[in-house]
């Protein structure tokens, strides 16, 4: 029996940067990978969607040239091209993931590991079955895609956001199941390469948990790419017209106005994930659970059976790739003897659609229920130069700023790069930064991140490029 200082069971974006760190810190380390090196995020997830993302823009961008003077012939799609161009930039990067964990001499296994007792492992893979052990074990399994009763998936036309990212012919009818992160990039991405897409949420709002003024930005450009969204709207039953061709599906609905029937090729469900902790005999050692199989862990990343660690998705924390990644590093810490804590005074995130959304702190709603005090400052994105120059003035960055000691406690952007520029606000929230600090950076001219400045002196009716009235 092979005996370690440390095992990670799964090699996804926080289980393979846990491992090399603790490598990098001189310990014995394995990792076990039961699917695809990289994890979801990598394979089929956050790499791969942004990559269609991406050629699905540039498509669409190619049709509206015409107003900037540049006449081009109707372009043409090649799905299988563009899945085999995406291929290989995933490719590509687990490629590199393998060769990290070989440099840093981090042993990889590939299998399926279950719980022996808190400190050994069996393993079952192609060659057989093995045994190792180790005094700690860091479960770093991801989650996966909820399936409901109605909509089995079958890869041909009741997809999996998987499924949905690798098809090699174009949906003329595309119903997307969910309006969530998942359901909208992809949505969104399929209706800029010419399908007629339709969005099927149950509540009464797109991305639930984003503000709305945000959402409203995203929905008028749904209607330009003549996107149909329905919300309110439950999924009650599935029918094919002919099971024995790649016909119609026909899906019955029940919306605040009775049901109906929509049409489609194919369906994308999208409706949440759920973490992977069963299969792992946690029970056996002693790892709660809670009713969703989530693992709680204290904010050391912790479990209750000592020795056993657990980070990213299969712990119920937000289901974000760096988020998982913090908490690998954050245990690896541990694991060599630090006394590090969770204190992620903000985690931002970033919806992939059009335009962009990005928030991270506080929301207003959250800064009322905490009784805080703040002002608003909101520039809309017609106002910046750069926006404009690259016909993408659609939008606005918002900041709150707490009105006792001027700190900056929340941003939140729906635009251009919205993505990108969200680094700069979860430092400034990171760092405790004050609307002077913003204001006195000096930005370069002309570029996006001028909106952040701007933002800051609208709050105190000072912005030079948008007028504020003075309260008062």
């Amino acid at each position: 029996m092979k005996t370690f200082d440390a095992i990670v069971i799964g090699a996804g974006p926080g289980g393979y940067p846990c491992a090399i760190r603790l490598a990098q810190e001189g310990k014995k380390v394995a990792i076990i990978e039961k699917d695809k090196w990289g994890g979801v995020c990598l394979n089929v997830g956050c790499i791969p969607s942004k990559a269609l993302i991406h050629a699905s823009s540039q498509f669409n961008k190619l049709k509206h040239l015409d107003e900037m003077g540049i006449q081009t012939s109707a372009p043409k799609l090649d799905m299988e091209k563009m899945q085999a161009w995406k291929g290989g930039v995933v490719k590509q990067l687990t490629q590199g993931v393998s060769g990290l964990l070989k440099m840093n001499a981090v042993t990889a296994i590939s299998g399926n590991a279950v719980f022996k007792d808190a400190h050994t492992l069996e393993i079952t893979g192609a060659s057989g079955k093995e045994t190792i052990t180790a005094k700690d074990i860091v479960i770093a399994t991801g989650s996966r895609v909820v399936e409901i009763p109605i909509l089995k998936f079958n890869g041909k036309n009741v997809l999996d956001s998987t499924q949905a990212l690798d098809l090699k012919k174009l949906p003329k009818q595309f119903l997307v199941i969910g309006g969530g992160f998942i359901g909208l990039e992809i949505g969104m991405a399929y209706a800029k390469l010419g399908s007629k897409v339709t969005i099927v949420e149950a509540l009464d709002q797109l991305l639930a948990t984003v503000e709305k003024e945000l959402v409203q930005v995203v929905e008028k450009k749904m209607r330009e790419l003549g996107m149909t969204v329905l919300t309110s709207t439950k999924a009650v039953g599935l029918k094919e017209k002919d099971p024995a061709k790649e016909s119609l599906l026909h899906l019955e609905v029940e919306t605040k106005d009775g049901k109906k029937t929509l049409e489609a090729d194919a369906i994308l469900v999208s409706v949440g994930r759920k973490p992977n902790s069963d299969g792992l005999g946690l029970e056996k050692i002693g790892v709660k659970t809670d009713s969703r199989g989530n693992i709680p862990t204290d904010n050391q990343g912790k479990t209750n059976v000592p020795g056993v660690w657990a980070i990213g998705d299969v712990t119920g924390a937000p289901q974000l790739a760096h988020r998982a990644t913090q908490d690998g590093l954050l245990v690896a810490a541990n694991i060599c003897g630090e006394k590090a804590f969770k204190d992620y005074k903000t985690v931002p995130w970033a919806v992939f659609v059009d335009p962009e959304i990005a928030t991270a702190g506080l929301t207003e709603k959250e800064a009322k229920e905490k009784g805080i005090p703040y002002k608003v400052g909101k520039f809309p994105f017609g106002a910046n130069g750069r926006a404009l120059s690259t016909n993408e003035g659609h939008g606005f960055l918002k900041v709150l700023i707490n009105e006792k000691n001027e700190t900056v406690i929340g941003v939140h952007i729906v635009g251009p790069e919205a993505s990108n520029l969200i680094a700069e606000a979860t430092l400034a929230i990171e760092m405790g930064a004050t609307a002077e600090d913003l204001v006195r950076t000096i930005h370069t001219h002309p570029t996006l991140p001028e909106a952040f400045p701007e933002a800051v002196e609208l709050a105190f009716s000072k912005a030079i490029h948008v007028f504020k009235p003075k309260r008062g």
